[in-house]
């Protein structure tokens, strides 16, 4: 075991008696040391349920024949940082997770790992940091929250919260009705009730094989989740004894999968960041062009919010992750998985309760998948779109461009009532390296759509948006506007065209003049030169790397 390293031999003698000082007994020594890595928090309500859920991973090793250490981890909530500048800090804090718990896990030479995660960024981090330890792994995703209730509708936090800041601004709510949706959109413990990125990488985390059947839709406070977390447990001990390691699991065919099914499921924009980096973890590349390819082979099955009007306990109600593998078990590979079944014998368990939620091949809600990937000379490395969650009328538009520097100057054109039908707000210098962090807009895209703008004006950036995010709203436009990119030299009043069909995002500059912009721009200074963000901005790639660091 890796744990000999700190607990055999009469050398580790001090070693084993700091060991006996956290209470183990001398036959848990002599057993495998397993880490919980927990983000349990009191700031973010996807992770407030977490203590009980340590309790149940804690007795599933003990009852596997393991010895559990619980060591914590950072966790943000992406909707409390949203639109102000601790957005700056969510993405990087992917890296920083990783890098913890490399630092625990080889410091203390952990046999294996129990990854006990939710939100946004955590769970990346967490797959990150499985894919370059290469020890025996499980991941527990703690589970949806569920809808709140208000004036006989079910409510959420994007559409219900977010959204009602712009029917707010357009005078169609009252102050009182403001205040009711903040008290009830979100009504206990679990990540946003829709296929934000939370619970897209909490599906795409089953998908690939790293959590147990059923972990990526079982409900927050359920008594389902406090079984797969009891039954993780318990497995990580065995994968430990047939050393099943993570990059037997994490494949190039595994990764193949998760972008089959967000696809299917119409996912959030940040799985285009985040799979790209897990990958680069495992020693495999996920170039932008491979989501496109896959996207277009595969149907939109399933639609909830922000695309639609189901929610994530209607996916589990419906028969979640497994009844999704079996419309679509033509189009995935057999892989392994952490739970000793392959894929295909998943799928044989896998029931479609609900064939509305869960649509047929051959009734989808789109021909193809929820994402699509733009190319063109305001983004030659790419741009990324959720194409599911845009109206059919905004597809295709040609609007002008109004340059905001910031995207807390978007929000001021917005709320000002500044924004027109046919404007394209360009938000810049919002990238990995500029932001930087790359933060997300939900507030601007949020504004748009309950002021009625969503179907006349468009928003494109070099930084990123939502998963909660619907509408015409282009992010990851790569080059970023720091890095010398196109995006960083439009001017107001210039046309821009997106064609979501023909995956083309065009300014209409000649390439002369673009060349000439380019040459006589000015170096953009860092907005903050100290810190940690200072040194994630010099060391961050692009966003159609993944926004890893190098």
């Amino acid at each position: 075991m890796r744990s000999d390293e700190v607990k055999k031999s009469v050398e580790r003698a001090p070693n084993r008696c700091l060991i006996y000082a956290t209470g183990i007994t001398k036959k848990s020594v002599h057993k495998p040391f397993i880490g919980i890595a927990s983000s349990f928090s009191d700031l973010v309500p996807g992770h407030i349920g977490m203590r009980d859920l340590e309790r149940f991973i804690e007795r599933g090793v003990e009852a596997g024949g393991g010895t559990p250490f619980i060591f914590g981890l950072p966790a943000i909530c992406d909707g409390i940082a949203m639109g102000h500048s601790g957005m700056c800090y969510s993405l990087p804090s992917r890296e920083l997770i990783a890098d913890c718990i490399e630092s625990v896990a080889n410091a203390h030479k952990l046999d294996g790992l129990v990854f006990l995660t939710n939100c946004d960024k955590i769970t990346p981090g967490m797959l990150m940091a499985a894919g370059r330890l290469n020890i025996p792994s499980i991941v527990v995703t703690a589970g949806p929250m569920m809808t709140g209730f208000y004036n006989g509708k079910r409510r959420s936090l994007v559409r219900d919260s977010f959204e009602a800041v712009g029917l707010f601004r357009a005078k169609k709510i009252k102050d009182c009705e403001l205040e009711e949706l903040e008290m009830c959109a979100c009504p206990g413990a679990g990540s946003c009730q829709g296929l934000y990125t939370a619970n897209t990488m909490a599906c795409l985390t089953e998908t690939m094989g790293m959590s147990l059947p059923g972990c990526g839709t079982a409900l927050a406070a359920s008594s389902k989740k406090r079984r797969i977390a009891y039954d993780s447990g318990v497995r990580i001990v065995e994968l430990i004894n047939k050393q099943i390691l993570p990059r037997r699991i994490m494949t190039s065919e595994a990764f193949h999968n998760a972008i089959v099914m967000d696809m299917a499921l119409g996912g959030s924009t940040n799985t285009v960041l985040h799979l790209p980096a897990i990958a680069n973890e495992c020693g495999k590349k996920l170039p932008l062009t491979l989501f496109d390819e896959i996207s277009k082979k595969t149907p939109n099955i399933v639609k909830l919010e922000p695309a639609g009007d189901y929610y994530m306990e209607d996916l589990e109600n419906a028969g979640g992750i497994s009844a999704v593998m079996s419309v679509l078990k033509n189009k995935l590979n057999d892989n392994p998985t952490v739970s000793g079944l392959r894929i295909s014998e998943i799928i044989k368990e896998g029931e479609v309760k609900n064939s509305d939620v869960i649509r047929p091949l051959n009734k989808p809600y789109n021909q193809t998948g929820g994402i699509a990937i733009l190319f063109g000379n305001l983004a030659p490395n790419g741009c990324v779109v959720k194409q599911s969650a845009v109206s059919s009328k905004m597809l295709k538009f040609t609007g002008t461009a109004r340059i905001c520097e910031s995207e807390e100057s978007a929000m001021n054109l917005i709320t000002l009532k500044k924004v027109k039908k046919g404007d394209v707000l360009v938000i810049r210098n919002e990238g990995p390296k500029g932001g930087p962090g790359m933060r997300e807009m939900l507030s601007p895209t949020s504004a748009i759509v309950g002021m009625g703008l969503s179907e006349s004006v468009a928003l494109i950036t070099d930084g990123r948006f939502s998963g909660g995010t619907r509408g015409p709203c282009i992010g990851h436009i790569s080059p970023e506007a720091i890095a010398g990119g196109v995006i960083g030299v439009i001017k107001d009043g210039e046309e821009i065209t997106i064609d979501i069909p023909n995956r083309k995002i065009v300014v209409r500059l000649t390439d002369v003049e673009i060349k000439l912009r380019l040459a006589r721009k000015k170096v953009i200074e860092p907005k903050i030169k100290t810190g940690w963000l200072s040194r994630y901005a010099k060391l961050v790639t692009s966003a159609d790397l993944g926004a890893i660091l190098k």
